[in-house]
């Protein structure tokens, strides 16, 4: 595995829990190492020195220590230089501010791992999202052994740089790196690991397809079209001991399939702590987000009265809202706070808070623009909380709408993120709570049931490195 951000070590986002998880079901059947830079804020007491390696740049040699540490079944090699451990963060000091010199950085990364890669006689070198993409490329160049697997965590984020930043890391670029035209013509890390992957995964297989069209292609969907034959959707799974109703560490009140009366209990525990009535026959919706325009935090708060304020309007139901972001949402959701009762607003980011409100609720909204894979949903599946959500990449592949009947429905889905299309489905949701208690029953039973553990994720991704190998056996 090759990757900019990983647990236990380093984390950003989801790209860093994907990592670390896949890695560690990967490993009861093979033999798995994990290959990323040490940062400066990650404690090098736990690790052991375990080589260095000389790296050809432009005008100079750099030279890159390799220090290791096994946790669990996994190897995670560390590379020491002062482009990583003399910064305070992973890609910038904030998000709103990357390093000036991410692409030598990402370079080095990339020209390291394959060193080792060639050296360990690696089967696969699998490379996630647009900081590893260089690798891909520099494994076929040299000639190196093993195959390639590239990951495309998230399609938006590419990794695009001017071209001279490719010559400080001694890169010639060709046609096939470059994107835009013209004098706006850069260097893509990302469409790079697309066109020299022997396989190509991204994290749904809804989001492979909605990949290779116009409006979600980036401006590659005519490369990823052409490399459809080896592009491959696998949804993530989920941390199913942390994510688990009945051993869940941030509450007492546990429950399961068989026994959903722990779920009543924290229903009541969520209305008090968030300053709702405690009202248990009126149904709870929960959205824990970052408030982005991605997450459809547009449409649910445009306009006067906006989506969210017509739902509340009615107080057929109640709403905790969970989550930091763009200061326009976080102001409106401020705002219709003090207007309505019936809905809690808590700009804050907390584990403790989010599961509980994840096992309290009855429904969770996820209008999300575009989702690759969504993580929310499963969370919610599991936790017998009822989706409602926009059928895109990972949400349509995860959730199965109320319309495929009681044997196989565990949420409501909606084709287009539009005010009216949101405000319609959460009426509907809210009025099948009303009447239909046998059947809301048997979606949160359905949900339950959904196996999202990372065993299975895994067993799909070792399918892929068989038919990249060739068939052969890793």
């Amino acid at each position: 595995m090759l990757t900019s951000e990983t647990v236990p070590f380093s984390k950003s986002g989801g790209l860093a829990d994907v990592v670390g998880a896949l890695s560690g079901a990967l490993s009861s059947n093979n033999e798995v190492s994990i290959i990323m830079p040490l940062y400066g804020f990650i404690n090098t007491a736990v690790f052991r020195q375990d080589g260095e390696y000389e790296i050809k740049m432009l005008d100079k040699s750099e030279k890159v220590e390799v220090l290791s540490r096994q946790v669990e079944n996994v190897t995670y090699l560390a590379l020491r230089h002062p482009l990583y451990t003399q910064r305070n963060g992973i890609y910038g000091d904030s998000s709103f501010s990357p390093y000036s010199d991410n692409f030598y950085r990402y370079a080095l990364m990339c020209k390291t791992a394959v060193k080792i890669a060639g050296d360990m006689q690696a089967d696969i070198l699998h490379c996630h999202d647009w900081t590893a993409g260089l690798a891909c490329y520099l494994a076929k160049e040299s000639r190196l052994s093993c195959k390639t697997v590239f990951t495309i965590h998230n399609l938006a984020y590419m990794g695009e740089f001017p071209r001279y930043d490719a010559l400080s890391a001694s890169f010639r670029p060709t046609e096939k790196m470059l994107s835009g035209t013209g004098l706006t013509k850069c260097f893509n890390m990302l469409k790079t690991g697309v066109e020299y992957a022997d396989a190509i995964t991204t994290v749904s297989p809804t989001y492979a397809q909605e990949i290779q069209t116009r409006e979600q292609g980036c401006g590659i969907d005519d490369l990823l079209r052409s490399r459809n034959s080896r592009l491959y959707g696998i949804i993530n799974g989920i941390d199913t001991e942390e994510w688990n109703p009945e051993t869940d560490a941030f509450f007492k009140d546990h429950f399961s399939i068989s026994d959903l009366s722990g779920k009543a209990k924290l229903k009541e525990r969520a209305q008090i702590q968030f300053g709702l009535s405690v009202e248990p026959q009126k149904p709870l919706i929960a959205m824990i987000s970052r408030l982005a325009e991605q997450k459809g935090f547009g449409p649910l708060l445009e306009g006067s009265p906006c989506a969210l304020e017509q739902i509340l309007s009615s107080d057929r139901c109640q709403f905790i809202i969970i989550g930091t972001g763009d200061k326009r949402y976080e102001n409106k959701l401020k705002d219709i706070a003090m207007k309505y009762r019936n809905i809690s607003v808590n700009i804050v980011f907390s584990q403790a808070m989010s599961h509980l409100v994840e096992a309290a609720s009855d429904f969770f909204l996820m209008p999300s623009k575009y989702e690759p894979c969504g993580l929310n949903q499963m969370y919610s599946l599991r936790y017998g909380t009822i989706p409602i959500a926009h059928r895109t990449g990972g949400l349509n592949d995860t959730i199965h709408d109320i319309s495929e009947g009681k044997d196989k429905a565990d949420g409501f889905l909606f084709g287009n993120v539009y005010s009216d299309e949101i405000v319609d489905t959460v009426n509907r949701a809210v009025e099948f709570y009303y009447s239909d208690k046998e059947g809301m029953k048997a979606c949160i039973i359905n949900g339950m049931k959904e196996d999202f553990s990372w065993t299975r994720s895994a067993q799909q991704y070792e399918e892929i490195y068989r038919k990249t190998l060739g068939g052969n056996q890793l």
